[in-house]
């Protein structure tokens, strides 16, 4: 099989030339929302359960429950091929804003207990993936195929726009107004994201709804993203790095041993990976001057893994947030090249379930992560167990470049 896909246009355009499109606009705003408010819970809701329990392990199991969500992931991808997706977003996100009103509510009452952020994280994550490939299944809808780049890129920059905002506002809401004001201000601003997609002139409807049986279609997804060239190999270097150093949901943990710090230490190391993430993510539009992107992506995750050593062994704060801020840069640069080819490589009726796939691999990353580094860290500390995630990745990273060439190989032109 040839390690070429096809190719974007080669037409040089302004990368902010998406927002001329209003209903991309429409999009874009509704998923900043989206972005701020599920985080703005998160944050939340690490924070009062570290807090009141004191416990890595706790943090940990909080991995666990997301983990038992991920076939929604797939389901959700079908219902994105299936069903119209402004209505799928719409329906999910109006579910995600009345959890954060039932945590509001039970924090108003001192009546919150930590079973209680265990069963909205579990409720929440099922909702979010059920409605979560339906945001990119719309992208084809709302903007050119000439710039579907530039929109991949540009969700990916203001996604991390957001996730520096939410820690702010976290840090700043939770200390000085509380967890329920806090959990007020997520709610509000989750509302917001269930309104925006209605205004989308677009149709949200699929073309023509397939006649395939529910496992006919998802066993078609999953051939169709095992015969891709590049995707599997690019999974599996995610999955593989991830497991074993996932720490952006572990912040408080990290905050609290490695720092001495509380909710001003959360805030802050968030908000500094996702800053580095901004930069990470703007690189890529100037990306196409670079021909060798799968190179590219093994190197950046190499030096994602040094720093991940360098994390483990430093205790100054400054330091770290400089530390973080890298983190965030080298793993949004592979996170936006991926979006990009999914996007670019897979026919619009088959979107939906390429892009739940991805989902898939990433967030079960991301969970066996959590659980890894949660549990780890409550026998070895922090610090120890990001040397030891960090060493891993090293080797793992070697190891997909002198087993997987093609991605080493691969070239990819978006100018």
């Amino acid at each position: 099989m040839s390690d070429s896909v096809p190719q974007a246009g080669r037409a040089k355009v302004s990368p902010w030339a998406v927002f001329a499109c209003l209903d991309f606009f429409l999009l874009w705003s509704s998923g900043v929302a989206m972005t701020v408010s599920t985080l703005l819970r998160t944050l939340i809701s690490a924070q009062w359960l570290y807090d009141t329990t004191g416990s890595a392990a706790q943090l940990g199991l909080l991995g666990v429950v997301q983990f038992v969500q991920l076939p929604m992931a797939l389901y959700g991808g079908l219902l994105a091929d299936r069903v119209d997706r402004k209505k799928l977003m719409v329906l999910t996100q109006a579910v995600g804003t009345l959890l954060l009103v039932l945590l509001t509510i039970l924090a108003a009452g001192d009546a919150l207990r930590p079973w209680h952020i265990f069963a909205v994280t579990g409720v929440s994550g099922i909702v979010s993936m059920l409605g979560g490939s339906a945001r990119p299944a719309m992208l084809p809808r709302v903007v050119p195929r000439s710039l579907l780049t530039h929109a991949v890129t540009t969700l990916q920059v203001t996604s991390q726009l957001a996730t520096v905002v939410a820690p702010i506002v976290f840090w700043q809401v939770f200390d000085r107004l509380g967890i329920t004001m806090a959990f007020g201000v997520g709610a509000g601003i989750s509302l917001s994201s269930v309104v925006l997609p209605l205004l989308i002139g677009a149709s949200g409807k699929p073309d023509m709804v397939s006649r395939q049986s529910t496992w006919e279609s998802l066993k078609g997804g999953a051939l169709f993203v095992m015969h891709h060239p590049l995707l599997p190999g690019l999974y599996v270097l995610d999955i593989g790095v991830t497991v074993v150093s996932f720490y952006r949901q572990l912040f408080p943990l990290f905050a609290h041993q490695l720092y001495g710090l509380g909710a001003t230490g959360t805030g802050l190391l968030n908000a500094a990976n996702a800053v580095g993430g901004i930069i990470g993510t703007l690189t890529v539009f100037c990306a196409g001057r670079v021909s060798r992107k799968g190179l590219l992506v093994l190197v950046t995750t190499l030096v994602y893994a040094v720093f991940l050593i360098a994390f483990g062994l430093n205790r100054n704060f400054l330091l770290g947030l400089i530390i973080v801020g890298v983190l965030g840069m080298t793993d949004a640069v592979s996170v936006t090249m991926r979006l990009s080819i999914v996007q670019l490589t897979t026919p619009e009726p088959m979107l939906g379930r390429a892009s739940s796939f991805r989902s898939l691999a990433a967030m079960g990353a991301n969970n066996l992560g959590q659980i890894e580094v949660g549990m780890l860290s409550a026998i070895i500390g922090a610090g120890q167990t990001m040397l030891v995630g960090g060493v891993l990745s090293v080797l793992f990273v070697i190891a997909v470049w002198r087993l997987l060439p093609r991605i080493r190989r691969y070239r990819y032109h978006t100018d």
